[in-house]
């Protein structure tokens, strides 16, 4: 009976998270698809239009700091709720800015909206992680897709405002509203926190700066965060602007890239346990940059539209994986993810270096990420492959796992075995969670 009490929590906070992810999605792309309209309403060039953007990215990277130990503090589901609040209350200021025409006000309101996404997304993770391992499978990247079907329904919503001429304004206000009250209903249906044992180690915000794995796993999620958010930012512009097409038109295609993105989230299990972890992140680095070099160089909007599919799927793996791999200790969970998140920072080269020219057709967002952020990815893969784990043990609390030490060059690393199939061996070929 218990177990069954304990089986139904987990399943209703499975859904609770998803929820999360997909509203978090949303609020973010629903106003993204309308950057060109935003742009014109507030009267802005698109170098003055990329500063803007750069304070989305400083209110995220000041708040990153903080986000974990609010995190370990609040719990998952109050520190969701704190974040989700902020981002609307950001929303609705955002709204007042463009109907008054007030770029600076605007720039205020993004910044908020960047302090309350942090620890929005830190908890939100966090909480995945734990119902991941509860699970015992590797559902992450299903999350994730989560927040790729809310962004691709932040974007369908984002289309039909525009095609029917409802302003930018009205469109962020309803969306504020949805936000607040959903996220409210579904952070009651997270996992409830565990009391903390009297001699547990306390995890602190600096420690996670001095792991050397964790960041390492940082800087591979620097890299793929750059890559799909050049798209977030920049692709419906750079489809206005270097392709000539219409704002609605514009709006669809980052819709395509972003429902690529979802697709490869929803299939990345499967292909994660057939092909491994490593292989399929390197693989997905590729297909990204093919996707990037498309879009600037395809000549037609359709090419470009094409190569947005290719940069989504290429894309999608990389963000969630580095995640699942930084919430593996679940002690030292929201740090982790808070210093695994150093993914802020790539607003700063990817806003000033798209933006910096006013000249149509010279405002690619491939241009900004071509060599940092597809390659990147691809020789920093490595480092997400649990036998990297160097002394911390990985995927704590996955049943059928355990952890065994193992003699490494100038190392006494700690490497899960796998005994799932019956016999303990090295997470080499099999399906289980830590196996690459």
């Amino acid at each position: 009976m218990v177990a069954e009490v304990a089986d139904a929590r987990v399943r209703r906070a499975k859904v609770a998270v998803a929820v999360a992810f997909a509203l978090n999605g949303f609020a973010f792309s629903s106003w993204l698809s309308r950057v060109p309209a935003v742009r014109d309403e507030l009267n802005l060039s698109t170098s003055q239009l990329g500063l803007v953007l750069l304070c989305l990215s400083a209110g995220a990277f000041v708040a990153l700091p903080s986000s974990g130990p609010l995190v370990t503090r609040l719990g998952p589901a109050r520190a969701v709720l704190v974040g989700a609040v902020v981002v609307a209350s950001a929303l609705a200021g955002l709204a007042l800015a463009l109907a008054i025409g007030s770029a600076p006000l605007a720039a205020v309101f993004l910044f908020a909206f960047g302090v309350g996404f942090s620890p929005w997304d830190v908890a939100m993770n966090v909480e995945a992680a734990d119902v991941e391992r509860r699970v015992g499978r590797p559902i992450m990247p299903r999350f994730h897709a989560g927040f790729s079907l809310g962004a691709v329904a932040g974007a369908g919503v984002g289309a039909g405002a525009a095609a029917l001429a409802v302003s930018v304004a009205a469109q962020i206000v309803v969306t504020s509203v949805l936000v607040a009250i959903v996220v409210a209903v579904a952070v009651g249906r997270f996992l409830p926190v565990d009391a903390a044992e009297p001699d547990a180690p306390r995890a602190r915000a600096r420690d996670a700066w001095r792991d050397r794995r964790t960041v390492l796993i940082g800087l591979f999620v620097l890299a793929f965060a750059l890559t799909e958010g050049v798209a977030n930012d920049w692709l419906a512009l750079a489809l206005v602007d270097g392709h000539a097409a219409s704002e609605s038109l514009a709006a669809a295609g980052y819709g395509v890239f972003v429902a690529a993105m979802t697709v490869g989230r929803l299939t990345g299990s499967s292909v994660l346990q057939r092909w491994g972890r490593v292989p399929t992140l390197r693989a997905a680095a590729a297909t990204a940059l093919v996707g990037l070099l498309l879009v600037v160089f395809g000549g037609s909007v359709f090419v470009a539209l094409a190569g947005g599919a290719l940069w989504g799927v290429g894309a999608a793996l990389g963000f969630p994986l580095g995640m699942s791999a930084a919430a593996d200790d679940p002690v030292r969970a929201a740090s982790r993810v808070s210093g695994g998140g150093v993914d802020r920072l790539h607003g700063v080269p990817r806003r000033t270096a798209a933006g910096r020219s006013d000249r149509p057709g010279q405002q690619h967002p491939a241009r900004a990420a071509r060599g940092r952020g597809g390659p990147g990815g691809w020789v920093r893969a490595g480092q997400l492959d649990p036998r990297a784990g160097g002394g911390v043990p990985l995927n704590a609390g996955l049943p059928g796992l355990r952890t065994q030490a193992v003699p490494a060059a100038g190392n006494a690393g700690r490497l899960p075995v796998c005994t799932r199939a019956g016999s303990p061996h090295p997470p080499a070929r099999c399906a289980c969670p830590v196996c690459p």
